[in-house]
C-alpha cells in the first residue's frame, strides 16, 4: 500500500504510537502507519462523523469483537484496540506487501506454484476464521495481502458469528459484488462453506487475471453468480486446482467442501516445485472429503 503524507487535522499519535502516513481512506474511516517500540503496525480510526453514530459504533465493536476472536499465520492478527474511545481505533499487524488485486493488476495472474501457496493460505486462514465460530463473508482480492513471508487476510468488517442471529436479512445483500456466494445474493443465511465459494472467486482470478463471473453492471454480475458456471477451461488455471474449484464453486452451499478438507487436499503438495500441470488432478491417497470433489 503506498504510503501518503498525513494530512493538517490527522492525528499524530494514537495509543502510544506515532503516526508516519496514510496507508488508505474510505468513507468509514483511515487507516495509518503507526510507529512504536515494536515496530511498524496499522492504526484504523473511525472518521469522526460517523465516531457519533451509535449504529456505526455498534458495528465497529463487531468488528474489533471479531478480529480478536481470530488468530493465525494467514490473518492479520489485532494487537490493540478500544471501539469506546471518543475516537475509535484498532490496532493491528502491519503487512509490507500489496493486496492480491494490485499484484495482479501490475504483474498478471500467479504462476502454478503461487497459485498452489495461494489456496493453501486462503484455506488456512479461512480455518482459523472458522474455528472461532465466524464466516469473513466478504473474501476478495482487495482484503488479501500479500507479503514476501505469506499472505494475510484482513478486514472483518461485515464478518458475522455462526452461532448467532445472522446480520443478513432476506432481500439484503450484504458483501462485495462479484466475490459473492449465491446465498449471499440471495439475502438467506451464510455459513462457513459461502466462505468456501469466495475462496474459489479468489483463487480463480488469481489464476486468470478475472473475476470467475465476469464484469459489468452490479445486477448482471450478480445474475450471473446465481445461474453461471464459471469458466476452468482457461489453462492457466493449476490442474491440481480443478476438483476443488468446480466442488466450492457449488450453487448449494452443502456440496461444497469444507476449510479442513481444502487443507486435507492441499497440504501435502504446498512445497513441491512447480511440476503440478504433470500430475494427476485427483486427491491424495487416503483423502476422504465431507463434500465430493467431481
Amino acid at each position: 500500500m503506498p504510503l501518503t503524507p498525513l494530512l493538517a487535522d490527522d492525528p499524530r499519535e494514537v495509543a502510544g504510537y506515532r503516526l508516519a502516513g496514510r496507508l488508505g481512506a474510505g468513507g468509514m474511516g483511515v487507516v495509518f502507519l503507526g510507529e512504536g517500540p515494536g515496530g511498524q503496525v496499522a492504526v484504523k480510526m473511525v472518521r469522526g462523523e460517523l465516531a457519533d453514530d451509535p449504529g456505526f459504533r455498534a458495528r465497529f465493536h463487531r468488528e474489533v469483537a471479531a478480529a480478536r476472536r481470530v488468530s493465525g499465520a494467514c490473518v492479520v492478527n489485532v494487537l490493540d484496540a478500544d471501539p469506546s474511545a471518543e475516537m475509535p481505533y484498532m490496532v493491528s499487524e502491519f503487512v509490507k506487501g500489496p493486496d492480491l488485486a494490485g499484484l495482479v493488476e501490475q504483474f498478471g495472474p500467479l504462476d502454478s506454484r503461487r497459485q498452489h501457496a495461494l489456496a493453501a493460505g486462503l484455506a488456512e486462514a479461512l480455518l482459523s476464521i472458522h474455528s472461532v465460530g465466524l464466516v469473513h463473508r466478504d473474501l476478495k482480492p482487495a482484503n488479501v495481502l500479500c507479503a514476501p513471508r505469506g499472505l494475510k487476510v484482513i478486514d472483518f468488517g461485515i464478518a458475522s458469528a455462526t452461532d448467532a442471529a445472522s446480520l443478513t436479512r432476506t432481500g439484503l445483500i450484504v458483501g462485495s459484488t462479484g466475490w459473492m456466494a449465491p446465498e449471499q445474493v440471495h439475502g438467506t443465511k451464510v455459513l462457513p462453506l459461502t466462505d468456501v465459494f469466495c475462496w474459489a472467486s479468489v483463487v480463480y482470478f488469481a489464476a486468470t487475471g478475472r473475476p470467475p463471473f465476469g464484469e459489468g453492471s452490479p445486477a448482471a454480475v450478480l445474475y450471473r453468480v446465481v445461474t453461471n458456471e464459471p469458466d476452468l477451461t482457461d489453462p492457466r488455471i493449476e490442474p491440481r486446482l480443478l476438483p476443488l474449484l468446480r466442488a466450492a464453486f457449488a450453487k448449494d452451499p452443502q456440496r461444497r467442501p469444507a476449510a479442513p478438507d481444502l487443507l486435507s487436499y492441499l497440504l501435502p503438495h504446498r512445497d513441491t516445485a512447480p511440476a503440478f500441470a504433470h500430475q494427476s488432478a485427483q486427491p491424495p491417497p487416503g483423502y476422504r472429503p465431507s463434500a465430493p470433489l467431481g
